[in-house]
C-alpha cells in the first residue's frame, strides 16, 4: 500500500516527524516535487538531522528516491549525502533520471527576479527553484539523464546559457561569471552525471516504484512545503512554483491516481499557523519584518500582539531550516484546512506543536472569514479576495503545560482536557479523524491513535 504526507497549512506544519513516525513499515520513501528550499529537521536517537532534499526517511535508513517531480541541485544531493555518512549513517538514495537539475544561472536569476518584483515579491529562498521549473515548462531544462550523456549535456548547455547570459546582461543589466560560461558548467556537471553512475543512484521513477510495489514493499510519499503555497491550491501569486498537494505525489512520481487514492492520504496539521515569505495570512498575530505586507516593525500591532508572537515563534522554533529567518505566526486558520482537505482528500490527520500553546490563558482559532456580508468557511481563489477577508475567531480556554513525555506514554485522555476540545474541533470541522497527537520534537513525543499501515 501507500501512505502519502501531506501538509495542509503553508509549509513549516511537521511532516518530517510525521514521515518518522509513520515510516517505520515503509520500504521506500518518495520526494515527489520542491527542491533543496524545502527545509525539514528530523530528530533521531536525540540527534537532530536537518535536511533540505532528501526525504525525511533518510536518517532511518530507508530506501529514499527523489522523484521526477522534482528539481535536484547535485551540489546539495551529494553534500547531504557525505554530511550524513560522516555521521555514521549510510544513505540508500536513488534520483529519478527525469528530474530538472538547477544550475547556478538559476540560482542567479532567482535572486535577480526575486529583487525585481517589488510587490509581489515572494520571499523566496534564492536556491533557483521558480527559475528551473521555469524551464521545465518552458522545454528547455536539463534533467537528470542529460548528466549522464556528456554529449547531450554540453548541447543542452549551448543551447540554454547563451539565453540565460542574454537574460541577465540585457535585460536586467548585471554582470555573469562562470555561472554563465558553457565550459565550467559542462565539466562541473558532466562530474556530478559520473558520480551518480557511478554510484548507481538513478532510476527510471514510475517503472521502479511499480516493481517495488509488485515486488511487496510499501511506500511512502513525503510532499514539500503546503497545500496553501500550492502553485494551483495555494495563495498566488505568494506560491511555490510546484504542486504540494496530493495530486503531484501522481505525476511526481510516476505511479497512477489509483495507486495513490487507494492508499492513506495524511494531512499535517500545525495547531497553530506559521508562514515564511509574503502572501495572505488573516489569523497573523504580528508581523515580521520584509515579510508581512505593510508591517512596520510593531508600530501598527500592539505590544500584547508583539508578545505573544514571539513566545510562540520561540517556543515553537519557528526559524527556517534553511535560511533561519523568523516565521510569521498566527492562530490556527479552519479556512485553510478545510480547502487543504478538501484538495487532498485527507483520510486522517496529525496535529501538532499542543504542547506550543500550553500555558496561554485562551487559544484562538480563525473559525470562518467574514467576506463582504457573507461568512466564508474556505479559503478564496484571488489575493484581492484575501485581503477584504476577516476572521470569525473561536475561543478557547487554554490548557497547562504538563510532562508532554509522560502524555506522549499514557496516551490520548492524559492530553489536558481543554486541549482535548481543541483537537476535537479540529476533527469535527474537517471530518477527519486524527491518526496522531504530537506533543514534542521527538518521535516517542506523539500520542499515537491509528496507525496508517495496520
Amino acid at each position: 500500500m501507500t501512505v502519502t504526507i501531506i501538509g495542509s497549512q503553508l509549509g513549516d506544519e511537521g511532516k518530517g516527524g510525521a514521515v518518522d513516525l509513520y515510516g517505520e513499515p515503509a520500504d521506500v520513501v518518495v520526494r515527489y516535487q520542491g527542491g533543496d528550499n524545502a527545509g525539514h529537521t528530523v530528530v533521531f536517537d536525540d540527534e537532530k538531522y536537518k535536511l533540505s532534499l532528501l526525504p525525511s526517511g533518510v536518517v532511518r535508513g530507508k530506501e529514499c528516491v527523489i522523484g521526477n517531480g522534482c528539481v535536484v541541485n547535485p551540489e546539495t544531493l551529494f553534500d547531504e549525502l557525505d554530511a550524513l555518512r560522516e555521521r555514521g549513517l549510510n544513505p540508500s538514495v536513488r534520483v529519478a533520471e527525469r528530474a530538472h537539475v538547477i544550475f547556478p544561472y538559476h540560482r542567479i536569476i532567482d535572486g535577480i527576479e526575486e529583487n525585481d518584483k517589488d510587490d509581489l515579491t515572494v520571499g523566496t529562498t534564492g536556491r533557483g527553484i521558480g527559475p528551473t521549473y521555469e524551464d521545465k515548462a518552458a522545454r528547455c531544462g536539463i534533467r537528470i539523464g542529460d548528466l549522464l550523456e556528456p554529449e547531450t549535456l554540453r548541447n543542452r548547455l549551448e543551447y540554454v546559457v547563451p539565453k540565460k547570459r542574454a537574460t541577465v546582461e540585457g535585460f536586467f543589466e548585471a554582470e555573469t561569471d562562470e555561472a554563465f560560461d558553457v565550459d565550467y558548467l559542462f565539466e562541473t556537471y558532466r562530474e556530478y552525471g559520473e558520480r551518480l553512475a557511478e554510484e548507481d543512484m538513478t532510476i527510471d521513477c514510475g517503472a521502479y516504484l511499480s516493481r517495488r510495489m509488485d515486488a511487496g514493499d510499501e511506500l511512502m510519499f513525503e510532499g514539500a512545503q503546503g497545500t496553501l503555497i500550492d502553485i494551483d491550491h495555494g495563495t498566488y501569486p505568494y506560491v511555490t512554483s510546484s504542486n504540494p498537494s496530493a495530486g503531484a505525489a501522481c505525476t511526481g512520481s510516476g505511479l497512477g491516481p489509483s495507486v495513490i487514492g487507494q492508499g492513506e492520504v495524511i494531512g499535517v496539521v500545525k495547531a497553530y499557523t506559521t508562514r515564511v515569505g509574503n502572501g495572505g495570512m488573516p489569523t497573523e498575530l504580528a508581523g515580521v519584518e520584509g515579510q508581512t505586507p505593510g508591517y512596520e516593525g510593531g508600530a501598527n500591532t500592539s505590544e500584547e500582539e508583539e508578545k505573544l508572537a514571539t513566545h510562540i515563534r520561540d517556543e515553537g522554533g519557528e526559524y527556517g531550516t534553511v535560511t533561519g529567518r523568523p516565521r510569521r505566526v498566527g492562530w490556527l486558520d479552519m479556512s485553510m484546512l478545510r480547502h487543504a482537505t478538501r484538495v487532498n482528500g485527507f483520510s486522517g490527520i496529525v496535529v501538532g506543536h499542543i504542547d506550543v500553546l500550553a500555558g496561554l490563558g485562551e487559544v484562538k482559532v480563525g473559525h470562518s472569514y467574514q467576506f463582504d456580508e457573507s461568512e466564508m468557511k474556505t479559503v478564496p481563489s484571488t489575493t484581492k479576495g484575501w485581503e477584504r477577508c476577516a476572521v470569525n475567531y473561536k475561543q478557547f480556554d487554554g490548557w497547562p503545560d504538563v510532562d508532554w513525555s509522560a502524555v506522549a506514554e499514557e496516551g490520548y485522555e492524559a492530553i489536558p482536557e481543554n486541549a482535548r476540545s481543541y483537537l476535537e474541533y479540529i476533527q469535527d470541522e474537517l471530518d477527519t479523524q486524527i491518526y496522531a497527537v504530537g506533543v514534542g520534537p521527538a518521535r516517542e513525543d506523539t500520542v499515537v491513535i491509528e496507525n496508517p499501515y495496520e
